[in-house]
């Protein structure tokens, strides 16, 4: 069981990952909505996974693993990117993303990269 920080702008998208998580076992230790939330949260809660969106307001994805991987180079960070969203995955790997997830998504496949992102 992992605790894990959702960040995403859309709360219906926060819900549905919320819900995913939460049945396959994981505890879902804080929200937000947009990156520099995102930060604080992370910095507040320590969790052992976060799930980023890419565009959210203030600051966006990247920046925010940016930040939080300037703190915690170990942090684990899932981006959560529609299609067609490939060419930024790459910029969010070299700042620190250890893989993505892409919207819609597939729970199972949501479990999947989390499970391979915490081993």
């Amino acid at each position: 069981m992992a605790k894990i920080l959702i960040c995403d702008d859309s709360a219906f998208m926060r819900m549905m990952l919320r819900r995913v998580l939460e049945e396959n076992g994981h505890e879902v230790v804080g929200e937000a909505g947009d990156g520099e939330q995102a930060v604080q949260l992370y910095n507040e809660y320590s969790p052992d996974l976060v799930t980023m969106d890419i565009t959210m307001p203030k600051m966006d994805g990247i920046e925010a693993v940016r930040n939080i991987h300037s703190n915690n180079s170990s942090a684990r960070i899932v981006m959560v990117t529609a299609i067609g969203q490939q060419s930024i995955i790459t910029a969010a790997i070299e700042a620190g993303a250890a893989d993505f997830i892409v919207k819609p998504f597939d729970p199972v496949q949501v479990i999947a990269t989390i499970s391979k992102v915490l081993q």
